[in-house]
């Protein structure tokens, strides 16, 4: 019977501090839908192909973060 607890244990373990990570975010879905929106304004389409997934949301990111910046600065 114990040797069934304890990879149990173990593997309770080692997902406890994913969890928890998980938990620290304080988003909120308004704020996550907020961003969606900001990125999709920038031209993130989240339907569009997915192949290139990470450089499509990347380069949304860096247009909204440059018109960010130049309405601040005006």
């Amino acid at each position: 019977m114990l040797k069934s607890i304890v990879p149990a244990l173990l593997l309770a373990a080692a997902a406890a501090p994913s969890f928890a990570y998980a938990q620290d975010a304080d988003l909120t879905r308004a704020a996550v839908l907020a961003d969606l929106a900001r990125v999709e304004q920038a031209g993130y389409s989240p339907t569009a192909s997915q192949y290139n997934y990470p450089s499509n949301i990347q380069a949304a990111e860096a247009r909204a973060h440059h018109a960010k910046a130049l309405a601040a600065s005006r």
